[in-house]
């Protein structure tokens, strides 16, 4: 079963090839495996070898070129025609002598592609220099220009149905939250938690089965949580310990992150005092949030917010999210910071995640929200507040907070 109606497929190529028109590009060569998702359906763990999908713009069907053991999990996984499903050896693959942009180039020389205006995705994680080289020298008549951020610039208006993909992401997240918080005591170890987090993640809830996420849990603790993107380790919680949790649910490749900081026993005097200085932020800026703003004047608000206590932040606040595979959730596209003027849009969807981290210390909490015809909405429903924790409590039973 494709994750979409085929006719939406068919606009997002529609639109995709609209912006090609608009830079003059013939021929896509499309190898982020989220927009190869997007247009095709095509989803597995492949993407640590090459494979692309092209998009021809005067060609109504696009073609999948990928290993050959993985045909054929393309031709069921979608919705184009198996005739333009298009396998390489595996002889191409991590060879020393052959290279699978070789055999791409050949087929785009066969298909009459070769002397055309060609776009790449210049700058991400699965298109390599040797790719791009391999490219150039095999295919000498064609025109190379980038094609960086083109779909991932279709993707950031979403449509309902993905919007309810999110909003099953967001049960899968609150609910490995929920787990995550109730596992923290005393004594336990970082490890642990980020086990009961992982294993709710990819179990899901009764209504929604999980994906896995395209970032691990992030959760430091006591000092590190200043340290914003470790992970996690085998040291053991303490009396007094703050920890960051910062997660996502996945639902179809959806995304909704979500971060919250935990302290056992009472907070810090400096963690306490900033605590809801950052909460009056959020709130600040959700109550603007609405179409027509832009990320710049979103940052603006947050900025004079925290200002006025005598704070400031250097990192963005947030960017687009949503559909997407390892290393990250985040779309490339809109971040939330001072020099983005991108318009927001109803159906437009961000983690906003003004964390403030300091040399011994720092604080999460995030929200992600979609864009609404009048204002915004958070996808998740979680108490926005320092949690917390009786480092000597027993696990909860209810579904609630222990």
């Amino acid at each position: 079963m494709l994750p979409f109606d085929i006719l939406e497929y068919q606009d997002r190529i529609k639109q995709t090839k609209q912006k090609m028109a608009e830079r003059s590009i013939d021929v896509l060569l499309i190898t982020d495996p989220a927009n190869m998702y997007y247009l095709s359906g095509y989803d597995a763990w492949s993407f640590y070898v090459h494979q692309m999908l092209v998009l021809i713009i005067d060609e109504s069907q696009p073609l999948w070129i990928g290993r050959y053991m993985d045909a054929n999990g393309a031709r069921a996984t979608t919705w184009i025609y198996d005739e333009n499903v298009i396998a390489y050896p595996d002889e191409y693959v991590h060879s020393s002598t052959h290279h699978p942009m070789q055999f791409m180039a050949e087929i785009l020389e066969q298909i009459g592609q070769g002397n055309r205006r060609i776009g790449v995705e210049m700058d991400h994680y699965y298109f390599t220099a040797k790719a791009y080289q391999t490219l150039v020298s095999c295919l000498p008549n064609a025109t190379f220009v980038s094609g960086d951020l083109l779909v991932n610039q279709v993707r950031m208006i979403k449509s309902d149905q993905e919007i309810e993909y999110m909003r099953g992401a967001a049960k899968i997240a609150e609910n490995a939250m929920l787990h995550g918080v109730n596992s923290i005591f005393r004594g336990v170890r970082e490890c642990d938690v980020a086990a009961q987090i992982s294993y709710h993640s990819i179990a899901g809830t009764d209504q929604y089965g999980g994906d896995y996420p395209s970032i691990v849990p992030m959760l430091p603790s006591g000092e590190r949580t200043g340290m914003p993107h470790l992970t996690w380790s085998e040291r053991a919680f303490m009396e007094g310990d703050s920890i960051i949790i910062e997660l996502a649910g996945c639902y179809k490749r959806y995304h909704v992150p979500l971060a919250r900081t935990v302290n056992i026993g009472p907070a810090s005097e400096k963690l306490d005092r900033i605590a809801p200085i950052v909460i009056e932020g959020i709130e600040k800026v959700l109550d603007a949030v609405k179409p027509g703003i832009t990320c710049s004047e979103i940052e603006e608000i947050w900025r004079n917010s925290i200002k006025k206590y005598g704070f400031e932040k250097e990192a963005r606040l947030g960017y687009s999210v949503g559909l997407n595979y390892p290393p990250d959730w985040g779309e490339h596209t809109a971040s939330i910071r001072r020099d983005d003027h991108t318009v927001l849009l109803p159906n437009m969807t961000f983690h906003f995640i003004p964390a403030l981290w300091f040399d011994h210390y720092g604080i999460e909490i995030s929200e992600t929200i979609r864009v609404t015809d009048t204002g915004c909405e958070t996808f998740t429903d979680f108490p926005r507040e320092l949690i917390i924790r009786d480092g000597y409590a027993t696990p909860s039973q209810d579904g609630k907070i222990s």
